[in-house]
């Protein structure tokens, strides 16, 4: 099979320098910013005159980088996990099953993706500190709240990321177990679940990452003791405006830190995120 190239070569690698030169260029300066001293990047220097790694050991008691480290791990992994299940179980019901409102309920999880996050911050505040009132238990401030937080936020999207990946395994995988007396439970469990796991890595990392890079609600459902390394690297930053010189070294070496679980995770999972595990289920 011949293909056709969009552009010429020359062209190609171009444009792929820029690409590459837009995405490394941002990055670089980071490290090399995070290894030099804060006199030479606030003089504007970009390569290092000298290599000195004191930043990265310094983060974990200026920072408290562990503990906002452990607490967005632990946010992060709990709405990934969550919302990835919970979607494939929506998804299927809403595939496999026609009923009444079927159509309405997917044009609703679509409507909620256009709603601000902003606007809801106070409707959820009110909501979680009335809830703690009422039922006498402390809901502001721990992680389980916010981890239901982003959970609403999570769950249409990944539902929809489901929907769309469902639609592409063919029914006759769900007949042929039907025959042999299969319940849809069993279905789901047993056929669905196991063929479904790129659709599920794609739902999970994007609730992974909600989780992971979100300030806006952090800030305001956490305390010092269960804030995420995102809210550490706001209030760290925070610190630095208005001094002499800040440390330029560390807050670019707890960016670096706080991303590399992120890039880990897609070098880890980028074979299910390309992958289809459907091909040649049904001949």
């Amino acid at each position: 099979m011949r293909h056709t190239r969009l552009l010429p070569r020359p062209l190609q690698l171009a444009v792929l320098a820029v690409l590459l030169l837009l995405v490394l260029g941002p990055v670089s300066y980071m490290l090399f910013a995070s290894v030099s001293s804060d006199l030479a990047v606030a003089s504007g220097a970009y390569l290092p005159t000298s290599v000195d790694l004191g930043a990265y050991r310094r983060i974990w008691s200026t920072v408290d980088l562990g503990t906002g480290l452990l607490n967005s791990v632990l946010v992060a992994g709990v709405v990934a996990t969550a919302s990835a299940f919970v979607s494939v179980g929506s998804a299927y019901v809403l595939v496999r099953f026609a009923f009444r409102g079927r159509v309405a309920i997917l044009r609703a999880l679509l409507a909620l993706q256009s709603v601000p996050g902003t606007l809801l911050l106070l409707p959820v505040f009110v909501l979680f500190a009335s809830a703690s009132t009422a039922i006498g238990v402390q809901v502001i401030g721990t992680r389980w709240a916010l981890a239901l937080t982003y959970l609403t936020f999570a769950l249409p999207f990944s539902t929809w990321v489901m929907v769309t990946y469902l639609r592409g395994l063919p029914p006759e995988l769900d007949e042929a177990a039907r025959i042999d007396g299969a319940s849809s439970w069993r279905i789901l469990t047993r056929i669905i679940v196991p063929l479904s796991w790129p659709g599920l890595i794609v739902s999970g990392i994007f609730a992974f990452l909600l989780g992971w890079n979100d300030v806006l609600f952090a800030s305001v459902m956490t305390d010092p003791d269960t804030r995420t390394a995102a809210v550490a690297l706001q209030v760290f930053g925070a610190t630095q405006e208005g001094g002499a010189i800040p440390v330029y070294g560390q807050m670019m070496a707890a960016a670096l830190v706080c991303a590399a679980p992120v890039v880990v995770l897609y070098l880890v999972f980028q074979r299910y995120l390309v992958g289809g595990l459907t091909a040649g289920g049904v001949k």
